[in-house]
């Protein structure tokens, strides 16, 4: 029972929620409107406005949403990028070229089919001005000779009888025979009165009914014209004449005055629009009442609808004016005159007369030719800018997918040799991918392997730390104090502190507790090989304080061993250790080590050094004693004999036994050196063991500063009480 509405819950989520969920509402209403708007006798104001208001949110909500989404999802990719900078950088200059070229050639084209047009009515209203004043040239002269005739002398031959002056002769100088067969209206005036009229004859003298009303007369501005030729384009209420009027001063007669007018007809325009399309005039012009401000529509046309000749001879619509002066007031007017050609007409017009047709279509197929080179140059860059921008983002997304396997741990991959064998730099940068993979997975093998060994020096220096003494518990007659400060994790250097106790007493006569062995070491070199000998060195140092006397007596005998304990001789503890290190160790492997016994009954010292920088004793009064005697290092040769001696502990004198860590560190002014360690101990003797050695390590670690410390520290401190 619960499938459909969950079905149904299913399919609203999938609804878009936000911007997007508001764009989809907007178009679900948008095209609900519509529907109800193309309901019959649905038709409302309300609707329209409605579906207006609802449009507008919906472009200003989808545009942002088509920008975001074009931008998220189109422009993420890089491909995508390129291929809009190559369209931006590369495509759009030649597409504004194109269109820039396109609109001149269309505006030349305009222009120039204008001018065509212009011309062939300034050319035929030269003509007919021609013939008006060869006209009234003609009748200038026939009154000059009528007027100088003698009464009773015969009349000069060719003078016409009293009556209408005869029109001039057909001229054979027309441009065009078509011309000829126009009508024109001819009028002479003598001061302003009508001296001779013939209206509606054409060039040839035959009579034209359409022309036989021509209402025109001599305007009054025709008297300013100054006996200059009027040769215009002018309209008489919503018609239009091409008018020729000249003006002639006839000696004793006056201002002889010749007007011819051919009216702008469709046969005139035919003539005009000659191998040149359709052309025509029309616009608002003046109405035929002078006191009113009405104005009517003229339009004449001639010529047909040219044919296009090929695929691209597109049709060429263009408008333009040319001015004509009303007749009543010699007003400028601008009559609009539209021009519907072709290229193909035009390219004929401009080209057909000046050139030969074989010369016209080599420049024709020239001009192709040209265009389908500068089409295919186009047409490669792009395909080249694709394949470089395929290359490019090929490249750029096998680095992004190769990231991606590298973020989630996978360092075995590489990128394929397609890409990482390229001799470019996206070549190189693939090569040093797969470089910086390797050594990534190198190095975090390294890294785990450094952990491990890591966790194990961990382990060893808290078994180290665990080899020195952890609680230094001082003698009634010595106090006692040790420390070491390893320059890496685990340390070279070795100190130790061993109780002894009166044998068969053991509250002896000090609580048991009859004297102290001392020892301090440095082992040759530094990190866990120097940590493991220090532990040898350790063990056998505490195994030959554990050991009996039958043990001594059955390795060698020295003149020290008078009472049979073995510690209460160093010496000879120093020869088992030189020979047991000697056998057991590599031949570079050494140490230096200092052991001493003191007798707390006896405040005795009895000591042997094996090549262990010289402890000091610094006495109540100030004085050195320097512990030097023994032998050489111990482990190096084999058979080594270490003499010892024995010093006496007055009250108030310290032992300071030290490791070359605490004297050789060097700054610019030099070593630390032992003269600043004593100086040191003498400035805080009277304070307790623990403090000079703090004291000690504050002088040193001011003087070694910022650098790292270079060797294993160590310093011990015995004080007799």
């Amino acid at each position: 029972m619960t499938a459909v509405p969950e079905a149904v819950s299913l399919r609203l989520r999938k609804i878009p929620t936000g911007v997007a969920g508001a764009v989809f509402w907007l178009a679900v209403w948008s095209g609900v409107l519509w529907l109800v708007r193309h309901v019959p006798n649905a038709h409302s104001p309300l609707l329209t406005w409605m579906q207006i208001i609802v449009g507008v949110a919906l472009f200003a909500l989808a545009l942002p949403l088509a920008l975001k989404i074009v931008r998220q999802r189109f422009l993420w990719s890089l491909r995508s990028k390129l291929v809009l900078t190559y369209l931006l950088i590369g495509l759009a200059p030649v597409l504004l070229f194109l269109t820039l070229v396109v609109i001149s050639a269309y505006l030349a084209a305009g222009q120039f089919s204008i001018h065509l047009a212009d011309t062939r009515m300034q050319q035929h209203l030269d003509e007919i001005g021609l013939e008006n004043a060869a006209r009234i040239s003609r009748i200038a002269q026939i009154m000059r000779l009528t007027r100088d005739q003698v009464p009773g002398r015969p009349r000069p031959a060719g003078l016409p009888p009293s009556g209408p002056a005869p029109p001039a002769p057909v001229r054979d100088t027309a441009s065009d025979p078509a011309m000829l067969q126009l009508s024109r209206h001819t009028a002479v005036y003598l001061n302003g009165a009508p001296l001779w009229s013939q209206p509606g004859v054409n060039a040839l003298g035959i009579q034209d009914q359409i022309g036989a009303s021509m209402p025109l007369g001599l305007p009054p501005w025709a008297a300013d014209l100054g006996g200059n030729p009027f040769r215009e384009i002018v309209l008489d209420g919503q018609d239009l004449y091409l008018v020729a009027i000249d003006q002639r001063h006839v000696q004793g007669r006056g201002i002889l005055s010749s007007v011819t007018a051919m009216p702008v007809n469709s046969k005139f325009m035919d003539l005009v629009a000659k191998d040149l399309g359709r052309v025509g005039l029309s616009g608002l012009v003046p109405g035929r009442k002078k006191s009113s401000n009405s104005r009517e529509s003229a339009e004449v046309y001639g010529g047909t609808e040219p044919s296009a000749a090929y695929f691209a001879d597109m049709r060429v619509p263009f408008v333009s004016t040319i001015q004509v002066h009303d007749w009543d007031t010699k007003l400028v007017e601008n009559v609009p005159v539209q021009v519907n050609s072709r290229p193909s007409l035009l390219y004929r017009q401009l080209f057909g007369s000046s050139l030969g047709g074989i010369v016209t279509d080599y420049i024709k197929y020239g001009l192709i030719a040209l265009c389908i080179v500068f089409g295919l140059v186009e047409a490669l860059a792009l395909a080249m800018a694709l394949r470089l921008s395929g290359n490019v983002t090929g490249s750029v997304e096998e680095l992004y997918a190769a990231t991606q396997r590298v973020d989630r741990g996978d360092l075995e991959h590489r990128i394929p040799a397609l890409y990482s064998q390229k001799k470019d730099q996206l070549g190189e940068l693939a090569r040093s991918f797969n470089r910086m993979t390797s050594s990534l997975e190198r190095l975090l093998i390294e890294q785990h392997e450094k952990e491990r060994l890591q966790s194990e020096l961990s382990i060893a220096q808290e078994v180290q730390a665990n080899l020195y003494p952890r609680q230094v518990r001082d003698l009634p007659t010595l106090e006692l104090h040790g420390i070491c400060r390893p320059a890496r994790s685990v340390s070279g250097d070795y100190y130790d502190f061993l109780i002894f106790h009166h044998p068969n007493a053991p509250e002896g006569k000090h609580g048991g507790e009859c004297g102290v062995g001392i020892a301090i070491g440095d082992i040759s070199g530094k990190g866990i090989s120097a940590a493991l000998l220090m532990a040898t060195l350790h063990s056998a140092v505490r195994a030959y304080q554990l050991s009996g006397t039958d043990l001594a007596q059955s390795v060698v005998e020295t003149p020290q061993a008078d009472d049979g304990k073995l510690f209460e001789s160093p010496g000879r503890i120093l020869a088992l250790l030189n020979r047991h290190l000697y056998r057991s160790t590599q031949a570079s492997k050494y140490a230096t080590l200092f052991l001493a016994h003191y007798d707390a009954d006896t405040a005795e010292l009895t000591y042997s050094n094996a090549g262990h920088l010289p402890p000091m004793v610094m006495g109540s009064d100030g004085s050195i004693r320097r512990l030097h005697c023994g032998g050489t290092v111990v482990g190096l040769m084999d058979g080594m004999k270490y003499e010892q001696e024995t010093v006496r502990m007055n009250p108030g004198d310290i032992m300071i036994g030290y490791s070359d860590g605490i004297t050789e560190p060097e700054n610019d002014f030099g070593e630390f050196g032992e003269e600043r360690l004593l100086e040191v101990v003498s400035r805080y003797r009277d304070q307790p063991l623990d403090v000079i050695s703090a004291q000690v390590m504050l002088a040193l670690e001011a003087w070694i500063g910022a650098s790292e410390q270079p060797d294993d520290i160590t310093l011990v401190l015995a004080r007799q009480v």
